[in-house]
């Protein structure tokens, strides 16, 4: 026992040695203070490693000597905030990821729309990485049974990291990220690329017609203008403290119409009290 618990901070000490740059618990607060105010990204005390591996890039790319004389450009310089800001953010995603809310959107919730009579459908990806998330809609709302033609429907897609909305309004992927997707969806979603592309699939123009991508902070004013009928907020909460967990729904029940849905991940559960929804079950809301 005495041997494991000396052998933790000798493990430590001999990382901190081996690092290119000087970096130190101090370095580290900073990076969470600063994180924190620009992105409401709540890092735990563990995420220590997580830090350095994701900021040395930046640090080699400005060819600076160590994190102090980062963190002080940071305080200089709004346009490196950016890169920050997408250095320390995680993308994790992929093609109809938890497929069930987007079968309860297509199977159930539309044509609840369509019976009552709406043909105007306003859908939030509200953390779209590199657009898996968006394209799984615009597909699966491509393969539903309603008629899109007679329908006006706008796909907002956003996300805090501008590198990976570039790579989402590519619509360019490879292959194997479709790997999972029936043949059906393939063929509805996607065109083999060619020449320089030949290794990767583009997605359909019709369905990229669908989605609009923007730049959004959570934390800052959201480019939304008209209520909404569906929000998915999937894998975000959970980056949130508490406070700004509900800060975040409470904006976004605002936004959400009276039935609108709200699609949360797997893995989260509200910190706000949900008593303006209906549980629908698997992370699903409905907005009372």
């Amino acid at each position: 026992m005495s041997v494991v618990a000396r052998s933790v901070p000798a493990r430590a000490r001999e990382q901190e040695r081996e690092r290119e740059f000087e970096y130190s618990q101090r370095d580290f607060e900073q990076v969470k203070t600063k994180i924190y105010a620009l992105a409401g990204i709540s890092l735990a005390s563990h995420k220590k490693d997580l830090v350095y591996n994701r900021l040395v890039r930046r640090l080699r790319a400005l060819g600076m000597q160590g994190f102090t004389e980062y963190l002080r450009y940071l305080d200089e310089s709004k346009e490196e905030l950016g890169s920050f800001i997408n250095a320390m953010t995680t993308n994790l995603t992929s093609f109809y990821r938890e497929p069930h809310h987007f079968e309860h959107l297509t199977k159930v919730y539309i044509p609840a729309l369509e019976k009552v009579g709406q043909r105007k459908l306003r859908i939030w990806s509200s953390a779209c990485s590199v657009g898996e998330e968006p394209y799984s809609m615009a597909i699966a709302l491509a393969e539903s049974p309603i008629d899109l033609a007679n329908w006006d429907v706008n796909i907002l897609a956003t996300d805090i990291d501008t590198n990976v909305l570039a790579k989402a309004q590519s619509g360019i992927y490879g292959q194997e990220r479709i790997d999972g997707l029936s043949i059906g969806r393939k063929r509805l979603g996607f065109l083999k690329g060619k020449g320089d592309q030949h290794d990767n699939v583009i997605v359909k123009q019709e369905l990229r017609a669908m989605i609009e991508f923007k730049q959004c902070n959570l934390m800052e004013e959201w480019p939304i203008d008209e209520p909404l009928d569906v929000i998915f907020c999937r894998n975000v909460m959970i980056y949130f403290d508490k406070e700004t967990q509900n800060r975040v729904l409470d904006r976004m029940t605002k936004l959400l119409k009276p039935g609108g849905l709200l699609c949360l991940g797997h893995s989260e559960t509200p910190a706000r009290s949900m008593k303006d929804y209906q549980l629908l079950g698997r992370t699903m809301y409905q907005k009372l």
